[in-house]
């Protein structure tokens, strides 16, 4: 079997134990996981339709001859000229889902897509993909886990090549102009460098500027890419110099957030029980009002996909999944300390997948 054949098996396995009639997705990750599918995406429907009995693409004529290189199921096409209901009604009766009382959504879908499924299925519940196609892409095969560990090797040569050539003088962007030619010399695509030297660490989403590093920064990067269709994401710290009065304490607290939330981590706990143990430590050190995010993410096709470390999440953790850790403390107007690994849960506990220590890199002034 193919991998798009193994997944649409997978994903049928799910649909029976949660009594699901239809799942329909739109073009983006779930699809481009699911079927290793990806068409353009505008204003004209083109939607997979998953069943019991079949799958199926309600296909613009438009676009049929490009999406046919890639997939050889079904197409249901239509034209500007007649619009996509017909077909629509043609695709539900030939995969029996006409009269679907249970349908899967993609999240991602645009509204009025989505209102004609549902107008097409009025009799339907309704609910998005989080357990069927959601649930199976949390959990990573060992492909996955071979494509994300090859990416976090290259956000660590990325993160090592700028921390070589920082130099005080140098702007942000000057910095982020090295991780990106990194990234971009191994065959990965860039898809964010966060830079904040000083001041401006204690913004967790800093857009990288033109801000000169000076003696006494501390510098907050955050980076990452992708690569054979997966990401890296990992921020680590740096200091101009001797750094800022009062940093070695507040890393000091932050690291052990981290050690609490790895220990914290295991198959079977909640994803808040996470959460909560690196909120407890920054908590109990006087800083809880100062991380103000929350810990983690999952990670895999997208950057930030589910699991989600939250304080209110009820996702129970499974061996398998991927997810950042990265608790933090953001001191307005003075710095601001992140320290983010990416893991696999393993049945024992968690993996990092970057071979970066977390140790602040020492840049000399």
């Amino acid at each position: 079997m193919t991998q798009a054949q193994d997944r649409l098996a997978a994903l049928r396995a799910r649909m029976n134990d949660t009594k699901t009639d239809l799942v329909v997705l739109a073009p983006g990750a779930h699809l481009a996981w699911l079927l290793g599918v990806t068409p353009h995406a505008d204003e004209r429907p083109c939607l997979a339709l998953v069943s019991g009995n079949g799958a199926a693409f309600l296909m613009p004529a438009l676009e049929a001859e490009s999406v046919r290189t890639q997939t050889d199921l079904p197409f249901f096409t239509w034209s500007d000229d007649t619009g996509p209901a017909a077909a629509l009604t043609q695709a539900l009766g030939e995969l029996g889902a006409g009269e679907a009382t249970s349908l899967v959504l993609d999240e991602t879908m645009r509204a009025d897509h989505a209102a004609l499924i549902t107008d097409a299925l009025p009799q339907a519940a309704r609910r998005f993909t989080i357990d069927t196609v959601g649930a199976l892409r949390m959990c990573k095969g060992a492909d996955e886990y071979a494509a994300l560990k090859r990416n976090a090797q290259l956000a660590d040569t990325a993160m090592r090549a700028a921390w070589a050539a920082m130099r005080p003088g140098m702007t942000e962007t000057e910095v982020a102009t090295i991780i990106r030619s990194s990234f971009a010399g191994s065959g990965a695509k860039p898809l964010f460098n966060i830079v904040g030297a000083g001041p401006n660490g204690a913004f967790p989403h800093h857009h990288t500027g033109e801000t000169v590093l000076k003696s006494g920064d501390a510098v907050v990067m955050d980076i990452g890419a992708a690569s054979e269709g997966y990401s890296s994401d990992i921020t680590r710290m740096a200091l101009i110099g001797d750094g800022p009065e009062g940093y070695a304490e507040v890393h000091a607290v932050v690291e052990r957030a981290v050690q609490a939330a790895l220990k914290a981590a295991r198959p079977g706990v909640k994803a808040h029980e996470v959460d909560d143990a690196a909120r407890g430590v920054i908590t109990e050190a006087g800083y809880g009002e100062y991380f103000v995010h929350r810990t983690g993410h999952g990670m895999g096709v997208e950057v930030h996909e589910p699991p989600y470390i939250t304080a209110s999440s009820q996702t129970v953790l499974q061996e398998g999944m991927v997810f950042s850790i990265e608790p933090g403390i953001y001191l307005p107007g003075r710095f601001g300390i992140r320290l983010e690994d990416i893991v696999i849960l393993r049945e024992d506990g968690p993996e990092i997948l970057s071979d970066l220590p977390r140790d602040v890199e020492q840049i000399h002034a």
